[in-house]
């Protein structure tokens, strides 16, 4: 098998694992090798790659409830980046992008001049967390506070992830994707997301 078709199985196996297991790209990517039978150094495809096939799977088998899920965790994002708009709030991941399922996790990256000052603000509001370190989009350290949020039109709670970041971070993450798109929404682009007006009211 040639790399690029053996690239394109890896993706259409690590596709169906985001969208019917909730895994982030990196674990769906490794398990599909796994899966598959091939070599833990096998080539893996890129991120490009896997959203591309993450869009075809959706459009095959949950054409009739991703868009509605979509909408309801892009409802719960919207409601944290108005409680924390103070922050400069953007959404990222497969909400933005329009992937996402009731499946996935909400990713909000915060912009603070002070980077204890959304942490306090979640302690004074009783909001339940749990503080982490993961690798954010500049490749360094980034604290994230996790919680969960009721989401009453999935009639569940969903994860929701704020990254901290240094508001001198902003500049560097509104840079275009590979694929020229923005990586990341503010709450204006979010609300147009939400409330788009119908093309003809005729």
């Amino acid at each position: 098998m040639n790399p690029h078709t053996l690239k394109s199985e890896i993706s259409a196996t690590a596709a169906a694992l985001v969208v019917e297991e909730g895994l982030e790209y990196g674990p769906a990517k490794r398990r599909a090798v796994k899966q598959m039978g091939l070599p833990a150094r096998t080539e893996l495809p890129g991120n490009d790659a896997l959203e591309d096939a993450v869009h075809e799977y959706i459009a095959l088998f949950c054409a009739d409830t991703q868009p509605a899920e979509l909408a309801a965790l892009r409802a719960v994002a919207l409601l944290w980046m108005e409680r924390l708009s103070q922050f400069r709030p953007y959404l990222g991941g497969a909400v933005w992008h329009g992937t996402a399922t009731r499946l996935s996790d909400i990713y909000i990256q915060l912009f603070c001049d002070d980077p204890k000052s959304a942490e306090i603000a979640l302690i004074e509001h009783n909001v339940v967390y749990e503080p982490r370190t993961v690798t954010g989009f500049t490749g360094g350290s980034v604290e994230a506070l996790s919680l969960r949020s009721v989401c009453q039109a999935l009639n569940e709670t969903v994860g929701v992830h704020l990254m901290v970041y240094d508001h001198d971070d902003l500049r560097g993450a509104l840079r275009p994707d590979g694929k020229g798109r923005a990586p990341r929404g503010d709450l204006a682009a979010v609300q147009k997301l939400l409330f788009i007006p119908l093309e003809s009211e005729t």
